[in-house]
């Protein structure tokens, strides 16, 4: 006696093999280690700004709040201030809040060569008549494309009509990214499969429930 298998029972065989394998595929990729990298995208060599960053998985970000500077005389405080000329120009303000920057960062366990992307709110020095991007600039080139940090940064810059203090000429938001430490519970983390086994489990019965009755 010949036993013949119908063509439905063998494309179901067919469809089976191919969903099981596609499935441990998909499983293997999902328990890949993720690759940790930044990648900073700069078109222009002479630019002092990126076009733009890509982040890949395995990092961690750190956004931080718009940041102010200080007085140029340290042992003044913000109450104590009464002119422009106590916060300095756009450069010495620059570089006063991407020292501020640099502190909050380290005390995170960041550098400056994490930070990935500024966003800058300046507005007009009174006794310019304009906003000295020039100035601002130059207080940027300080910490960027230098020897310490050769990396630099995805930027935008607003013009405002004022800030919070009338002797402020500059705000700097910021955000870092950094490979997640090893041993930290997102590091270890891996995507979970979109069923979890009980459910991949009946869904796996069901399949083959209705193929057996398909190929009857």
């Amino acid at each position: 006696m010949i036993t013949r298998t119908s063509p439905a029972r063998r494309d179901f065989g067919r469809l089976s093999i191919k969903t099981i394998l596609a499935s441990a595929a998909a499983l293997l990729l999902a328990a890949a280690p993720a690759q940790a990298e930044v990648t900073r995208i700069k078109s222009n060599p002479n630019a002092i700004i990126l076009d733009g960053v890509r982040i890949g998985d395995g990092m961690e970000y750190f956004f931080l709040s718009g940041q102010l500077p200080s007085p140029v005389d340290p042992a003044k405080s913000m109450a104590d201030v009464k002119s422009l000329e106590d916060m300095g120009d756009s450069k010495a303000q620059t570089i006063s809040t991407l020292n501020k920057i640099k502190s909050i960062l380290e005390a995170q366990g960041y550098s400056m060569s994490d930070l990935v992307k500024l966003t800058l709110f300046v507005a007009a020095d009174p006794r310019l008549g304009k906003m000295d991007f020039a100035g601002v600039n130059a207080g940027f080139r300080e910490f960027f494309g230098t020897e310490e940090n050769p990396n630099t940064v995805a930027r935008s810059t607003f013009e405002v009509a004022g800030l919070v203090g009338p002797h402020f000429l500059i705000e700097i938001e910021a955000i870092a990214v950094r490979k997640i430490p090893e041993g930290t519970p997102e590091a270890s983390y891996q995507r979970p499969h979109r069923l979890p086994p009980a459910l991949r489990k009946k869904s796996l019965l069901a399949h083959h429930a209705d193929g057996d009755s398909r190929g009857s």
